[in-house]
């Protein structure tokens, strides 16, 4: 049997920009572009209309920015994912859309095999942070970036009362990992992970997937 494509839809101020990530899409075979918008408030409209696995929206457009467009596609339409596409890694909107329940942030310089990648990670409900907006993240929050490599003397901060499985859990998330491919890795069921990633944003007070992310990078927690 085979699998449906990924249902995406795109939305971007710029023609030139939607027409291309539009080319791009529509070469791989496992997605489908479903629709597009030029501005934010359309975007909303298309998405609730078409009712995509994923939209790929960008951070900056009228009407509606790109926190506001995932605010109000989480709260119609929480099954549609949306991955924020930005020009800036140092745009003020990121962390707004974090906390809106964006499941992944690119910049626009990314690779364009890279874009599918993450549309198909996003898709399958892991969460994908470009390395600059990672960096952002922690700038955003206050807290000083990891280091690429970290002595096992100075050791990730792990707050008190997570279990060691919950420490693998998040290890795994921050590396973008779905709940399928962690429960894979882990050797555990599907539902076993999503109880420990519910855990784990109760335990840490973070709102949402991405949000649990960023905590993890900030931390030392995620591999670099």
């Amino acid at each position: 049997m085979t699998t449906p494509p990924v249902r995406v839809v795109l939305a971007d101020d710029q023609a030139v920009v939607r027409d291309g990530l539009g080319m791009l899409l529509s070469a791989a075979d496992d997605l489908e572009v479903v629709g597009t918008a030029a501005d934010g408030t359309a975007a909303v409209e298309v998405v609730l209309a078409r009712r995509p696995d994923v939209a790929l929206v960008d951070l900056r457009m009228p009407g509606l920015d790109g926190a506001e467009v995932t605010a109000a596609v989480r709260r119609a339409a929480p099954e549609v994912r949306v991955l924020i596409l930005t020009t800036f890694a140092d745009d003020d909107a990121v962390l707004p859309a974090l906390r809106a329940g964006a499941a992944g942030y690119l910049t626009k310089d990314t690779t364009g095999e890279a874009l599918v990648s993450a549309i198909r990670t996003v898709a399958a409900g892991g969460s994908v942070l470009d390395a600059a907006v990672q960096r952002r993240l922690v700038d955003l929050a206050g807290a000083p970036a990891p280091a690429p490599a970290r002595s096992s003397a100075m050791g990730p901060e792990i707050p008190e009362g997570l279990t060691a499985r919950e420490v693998d859990t998040l290890r795994l998330v921050a590396e973008g990992l779905s709940n399928q491919q962690v429960a894979s890795k882990l050797f555990v069921s599907e539902a076993t992970v999503k109880t420990h990633v519910n855990h784990l944003i109760s335990k840490l007070g973070v709102d949402g997937r991405p949000a649990l992310v960023a905590w993890a990078w900030r931390h030392g927690v995620a591999q670099g």
